[in-house]
């Protein structure tokens, strides 16, 4: 008989924190239209919030500001590359003058797409480092030259990967990008808390949702089987993100600096006795030979 796994969560729209948590605060979500980054940007609305919704696209921000109005918060939608020191700058000012000074930052915006490294181009390579990497960074810095001057407090969270400790096969732009992130987030976390800013990461398991990039989706076999891959028995839910990154940036955490909390049933500890098989990545995304392709792949333009 197969055990039962663990339980199921609490149902949407139940919150973690008392009601109220966030009333008078000001909450960043970078990416906050879609998928996890969008379901982090409702609870903390649910919680009392007034969220930004930080994107480049117009059709995800009003997803965004819709999903937080829809659960009774505050929110305001602010184009912006986080790519581009200034284009952070305006919209952070763009938040702050609607909405009051910012107190919390998410940052969960990313770029991400399987490629087998001798595949990727230059090009692709940078473009996720500098989305991943250096954007977190930019918005990290944003918020502490407005936090430090002032003499208030805040919280950070940054959205991070497992393969940051384990590498991660198939997306070596991104997990070496995940990996610099989880030690901005300690080296920050030491600087920065004498100024009472904190700063955690983030760590999202297998929750799948209806936004997940095509490049992803189409990763074969992706869908098939999903509970029997994690020692929880199911996959995660967004909500689970979002329970754990509000608590993260709550006063319940106030001791809680430098820290990767991993959101995922346990699954990236998993191994096994007996390893299976290896199946290289070109394999496990259907790649011909590398030189014997018809044309480039995503992500191998020079």
């Amino acid at each position: 008989m197969t055990p039962p796994g663990l339980a199921q969560p609490p149902p949407l729209g139940a919150s973690a924190l008392p009601p109220g948590t966030y009333d008078g605060r000001v909450v960043v979500v970078t990416g906050g239209g879609t998928g996890l980054g969008k379901a982090i940007a409702t609870e903390f609305g649910r919680l009392g919030a007034a969220v930004g919704i930080v994107s480049r696209s117009a059709e995800h921000r009003a997803a965004g500001v819709a999903a937080v109005e829809g659960s009774g918060g505050r929110a305001l939608a602010a184009e912006c590359d986080i790519r581009e020191p200034q284009s952070i700058a305006t919209a952070f000012d763009a938040v702050e003058s609607e909405l009051g000074p910012m107190d919390v930052l998410v940052n969960n915006a990313a770029g991400n797409f399987p490629v087998p490294a001798e595949d990727m181009s230059p090009n692709a390579w940078r473009t996720v480092v500098d989305i991943v990497l250096n954007g977190t960074y930019l918005c990290c810095r944003d918020l502490a030259r407005r936090l430090i001057p002032a003499a208030r407090d805040g919280a950070i969270v940054n959205v991070g990967a497992s393969y940051a400790w384990t590498g991660g096969p198939g997306f070596a732009h991104s997990a070496a990008a995940k990996a610099g992130v989880k030690n901005l987030t300690e080296t920050l976390a030491v600087e920065w808390g004498p100024y009472g800013i904190r700063v955690n990461g983030l760590v999202p398991g297998l929750m799948p949702h209806e936004d997940e990039t095509a490049a992803i989706a189409a990763v074969p076999g992706k869908y098939e089987g999903q509970d029997s891959r994690v020692p929880a028995g199911r996959v995660g839910f967004p909500r689970e993100l979002a329970w754990a990154a509000t608590y993260l940036c709550s006063p319940y955490a106030a001791y809680i600096s430098g820290h990767s909390l991993v959101v995922d049933g346990a699954n990236w500890q998993r191994r096994h006795t007996v390893q299976p098989p290896f199946t290289p990545i070109r394999e496990q995304l259907n790649r011909p030979p590398f030189g014997e392709s018809t044309g480039p792949p995503k992500g191998t333009s020079p």
